[in-house]
């Protein structure tokens, strides 16, 4: 269990740090977000690198992306996803390599989607007038204790594999155990809160565990299909920080249209 404790460890080192952060929010929580998001598409451009991506199309895309969420509204944040093929095909234009421009512009758009969209809808979260801090604080802690349960459970009594072709690891014991978690911080983080009711808590941990399981699973078969185990080695033996973002990529969106859905 050596691997699980160094998880632990990292992650009470990291998750004081970003949830002051989200505390404070404004254009200190952009920041991160935007240090977070670029070094995250950084690392995924660099495991596809043979597809040769439009690094600058990406970078600037994902920053505009950022922007609109945090200056704007939900609308300017999807003209900054817009903006990405834009500049992704200026740049192909002018560049005087070839690659294909369809697996080039394509795994540009994914990273800024995936990993600009994902960290947006977070930001989106947390601006949500009067209950945003609650909201984003309730996802952050979710999927944290849907991983570590489901960590635990999955070694511990993990017979039936969820995805064996994509993540041996993973299974359904593991993800009952998860969700469970999830639902739990949910159901007391949104008690008597006034925000949603109890059954509409429980709605929401269930769809962050959900969410948070898929995304992992999501960037598991993206690693596995160009070859690599890690996506990079910012934390030391523990992967990059799309690793440790990846379950948060999908659950911010899926957490942020269930509040708009249930409020």
């Amino acid at each position: 269990m050596s691997a699980f404790w160094s998880r632990i460890g990292i992650a009470l080192v990291l998750l004081p740090l970003v949830l002051g952060l989200v505390w404070i929010g404004g254009w200190w929580l952009f920041a991160f977000a935007v240090l977070g998001g670029l070094t995250a598409l950084h690392e995924l451009y660099i495991m596809g690198r043979g597809l040769r991506p439009i690094v600058l199309g990406g970078y600037v895309g994902l920053i505009l992306t950022l922007v609109g969420a945090e200056t704007g509204s939900i609308v300017w944040m999807v003209g900054g996803l817009f903006s990405t093929v834009l500049v992704a095909f200026v740049v192909f234009g002018f560049s005087d390599a070839r690659p294909s421009a369809t697996a080039a512009i394509s795994l540009t758009l994914l990273g800024v989607v995936w990993i600009g969209g994902g960290i947006a809808s977070l930001l989106l979260l947390r601006d949500i007038p009067g209950n945003g801090r609650l909201a984003i604080f309730t996802v952050l802690i979710a999927v944290f204790a849907d991983d570590t349960v489901a960590y635990v459970v999955g070694r511990s009594v993990g017979r039936h594999r969820m995805a064996p072709t994509i993540s041996p690891g993973k299974s359904w014991e593991g993800f009952v155990g998860g969700t469970v978690a999830a639902m739990a911080v949910a159901f007391f983080a949104m008690y008597d809160q006034g925000f949603l009711t109890d059954l509409e808590a429980l709605v929401l941990g269930a769809a962050i565990a959900l969410a948070s399981t898929l995304g992992d699973l999501f960037e598991s078969a993206i690693k596995r299909d160009l070859g690599v185990k890690d996506s990079g080695r910012v934390l030391a033996g523990h992967g990059g920080v799309l690793d440790r973002l990846d379950s948060l990529l999908w659950a911010g969106p899926v957490a942020f249209y269930v509040v708009l859905a249930l409020t």
